[in-house]
This record gives C-alpha cells, structure tokens and sequence, in this order.
C-alpha cells in the first residue's frame, strides 16, 4: 500500500507524460521551465567542454601544456571545474524533469556553492590574495560545509523515520 502512495507523489522517471493531465498549471510551468533550463546548460556544457578541448589540444601542439606551470594549472582545472559545477547543476534540473525532486533542492544549491569554492581554491593565486580574503573562503566553506552536513542528517534521519514507519505499519497487517 505504502508502495502505492510514494508512487503517486513521486513517480519514476518519464512519467512526466503521463501525469501531464492531472499535474497543476504550475507544475507544468516547472516542468517546462526545467526542460528549456536544462537545454540551455546541455549547450553550455557543450561549448565549455569544446573550449576546453580545444584548448588543451592548443596547448598540447604548441608545447605549452605543463600542469606544473601553475597558470597552465589554474586554466585547464579551472575550466574541468566549471563544467563539473555546470552538469552537477544540470543533474539537479534533471530530477526535476523526472519528478524525483522538486524544484528548488537547498543540499543541491549548498553543493555547487561548495563545488564553486573548491574552484576557486584550486584556480587561487596565492600572491594575489590578502589573509582575510582567504581566511572569508575558508570561513565560508566551513560555513556551507556545516549546514550541507546538517541539511544530510536532517535528511537521513526523516528518511530512516519513514522507513521505520513503514515497517511498523506492515506489521500490523
């Protein structure tokens, strides 16, 4: 029965369709928004990943790729990170169109906020950069770490209640 209940409310991927006409006009809106949303980032992530081939490749045959030149470093990983925080970001618009998730995802956001400060540590030139600007990245990656963490736990522990809920209520039967 339980089965049952958690299949209406969030049905598995491509049933969209299906569901199409007892969906809202707001949930269609959502459905539609995250569908050109995420067409707009599948032509992103392609340009970015053409631009990042092109470049290594550039580098490649001029003789200039050495990953141990930190500018070389900051470029190529710098761009490798961009587009891991661009198909993260697509994924969470994706499960929207699975009607696996709702739209907005605070775990998700929180994510590529902290994807987005590993960049910017990874692409840091540590000789351009004042102590309390490093020391505000660090603070804020600790931050975002923290409620990231809490925001888990929280999830986890809703999950395991409804889990337990669901065996308590089979045994009754």
């Amino acid at each position: 029965m339980s089965d049952n209940i958690q299949q209406r409310h969030s049905p598995p991927a491509g049933d969209t369709q299906r569901f199409w006409g007892v969906m809202t006009f707001y949930e269609r809106f959502e459905q539609v928004v995250a569908l050109i949303l995420t067409t707009v980032i599948a032509v992103i992530i392609v340009i970015a990943l053409w631009n990042l081939i092109r470049q290594v490749f550039s580098m490649l045959v001029t003789g200039t790729l050495n990953p141990l030149d930190h500018s070389t470093f900051e470029t190529v990983f710098g761009m490798i990170m961009t587009l891991l925080i661009a198909l993260e970001f697509k994924h969470s618009i994706l499960r929207v169109l699975e009607r696996q998730e709702h739209i907005i995802q605070v775990r998700t956001v929180i994510l590529i906020a902290l994807l987005a400060l590993a960049r910017k540590f990874i692409v840091l030139d540590m000789g351009s950069i004042n102590a309390a600007a490093l020391g505000a990245l660090g603070f804020a990656s600790l931050a975002l770490g923290v409620v990231y963490w809490l925001l888990r736990e929280r999830h986890d522990r809703a999950q395991a209640q409804a889990k337990k809920r669901t065996q308590g209520s089979g045994d009754i039967g």
